[in-house]
């Protein structure tokens, strides 16, 4: 290894400093493909994506595919996507197959990824190593929870719980697994992985990115809090609550702050489109109607949820047995290292999975899912979108004006991370910790504890 090169990427990292290196140089993105990604769980797809037997989803990520496949109604695989003749891959995308089957020479697998056929088997008569185990699909390590698919390629990973811990004790009353797509869209950023993942593992932007949303959001500081690898965020010292505008705004507490709760909910179902649902919305309307005016969040919040509650239980979709004090406790919003951030509410779910598109630092894969939760086969069909051309992403605003307000600022993040007058980021260490706590970790699985290159 050049340790010239390594000298341009080890790093230190603070609570409020994360040199740019991290974002925008060759080496660290070579060291992470290297590193970090054989080495990590990650988010492959849903369990809703593939609920019949010989279902299967494609996950790529640098130059790995895998496919992630149901061979039996409890049991979900992973097998490195690649054929052991002569390499072609096996799978793209998602689809439902009998067997595998590689389309070059005919060689055919089992859904569990014993070996069917080798086309004119008797050639490799007498040859070393063709036995069927030799030719077996190679797996990945699957693991399952909230409904998601977790990979990863290094058998000798750690348990899914135990790296997923303490996550769980926090998330597992929202009942994720019982959450289905709303809708999922996939683009391709001018950015780095962790510039656009950056976006929305802190709420410290939203005053100036998201300002529309001062007026009914309350109090907007925010404090966010680090569990080993994974962080979250959330507003434990609001002096204001929904429906009040933030007091950055300079408007004073308002008497009544029914209409602002539920022009909260109506804003952020219109121009987000994820977490909140339309249904949650429209409940929330009750409250101009079945509560008298005031200015206590607590009993607002209070009414207001008993009314989505009701609407949900209503429509056959049912409520988890959510208390306020648990969603108080579990915050806004959790980064589960190193490439999954999502936002949660009882009724729904807004999740992030950013990955590196390639060799090149300047740009990546986003996933974003808006999960929500629906009577049982009144889910709507999966449809994936993709804005992958160069300039797709701009036009976002036709899926989620907010997420459109966020990718404006990541290709100038990334162009300006490479201005000489830039050393390093520099994140709040009260409102950004997940920020530096993400390169904290990475920088373990580059360098161990190393601060130098031997």
């Amino acid at each position: 290894m050049n340790s010239q090169a390594d000298k341009l990427t080890v790093y230190s990292v603070r609570p409020d400093f994360v040199p740019k290196e991290a974002y925008i140089c060759p080496t660290f993105a070579r060291l992470e493909k290297e590193r970090l990604w054989p080495k990590v769980w990650q988010v492959a797809c849903r369990e809703e994506e593939i609920p019949q037997v010989g279902d299967y989803v494609t996950y790529e990520i640098n130059d790995e595919s895998f496919i992630v496949i149901r061979t039996a109604a409890d049991t979900i695989k992973a097998f490195f996507n690649v054929c052991l003749h002569r390499g072609r891959r096996l799978t793209a995308g998602a689809g439902r197959i009998p067997m595998f089957m590689c389309k070059y020479h005919g060689w055919r697998w089992n859904l569990d990824g014993s070996l069917n056929r080798i086309l004119d088997r008797p050639d490799w008569h007498g040859c070393p190593a063709v036995s069927d185990d030799d030719f077996r699909l190679r797996e990945a390590k699957v693991g399952l929870w909230g409904g998601f698919v977790y990979i990863n390629p290094d058998p000798q990973a750690e348990s899914l719980d135990d790296y997923l811990a303490p996550v769980p004790e926090f998330i597992n009353p929202f009942e994720l697994e019982k959450m289905r797509y709303r809708w999922y869209v996939s683009v391709k950023l001018p950015c780095n992985w962790k510039v656009a993942l950056e976006a929305f593992n802190e709420g410290y932007h939203v005053a100036t990115t998201h300002s529309q949303l001062l007026p009914t959001m309350g109090d907007d500081v925010t404090r966010s809090f680090t569990f080993g690898r994974h962080g979250m965020f959330g507003y434990p010292t609001a002096t204001r609550p929904w429906g009040a505008p933030s007091p950055r705004t300079g408007q004073p507490m308002p008497d009544d702050i029914r209409p602002g709760v539920v022009s909260f909910f109506d804003e952020m179902n219109r121009t987000l489109r994820a977490i909140y649902t339309e249904r949650d919305a429209e409940a929330s309307r009750r409250l101009l109607t079945e509560v008298p005016p005031t200015n206590d969040g607590l009993e607002v919040i209070s009414r207001v949820l008993a009314f989505q509650k009701e609407a949900a239980e209503a429509s056959g979709a049912g409520w988890p047995d959510l208390s306020l004090e648990q969603m108080a406790r579990a915050g806004i919003n959790w980064h589960v290292f190193p490439n999954q951030v999502f936002l949660m509410y009882a009724d729904g779910l807004l999740c992030y999975r950013a990955r590196p598109a390639g060799d090149n630092p300047d740009s990546c894969i986003y996933d974003i899912w808006s999960l929500q939760r629906y009577a049982p086969g009144a889910e709507p069909p999966l449809q994936r979108q993709y804005f992958y051309g160069p300039e797709d992403w701009k036009h976002f605003h036709k899926i989620s004006i907010i997420l459109q307000q966020d990718f404006d600022n990541m290709e100038e993040v990334q162009k300006g991370m490479k201005s000489s007058g830039f050393t390093a980021a520099r994140p709040s260490p009260l409102q950004e910790t997940s920020v530096s706590n993400l390169h904290t970790h990475i920088h373990q699985y580059l360098y161990g504890d190393r601060q130098h290159p031997d």
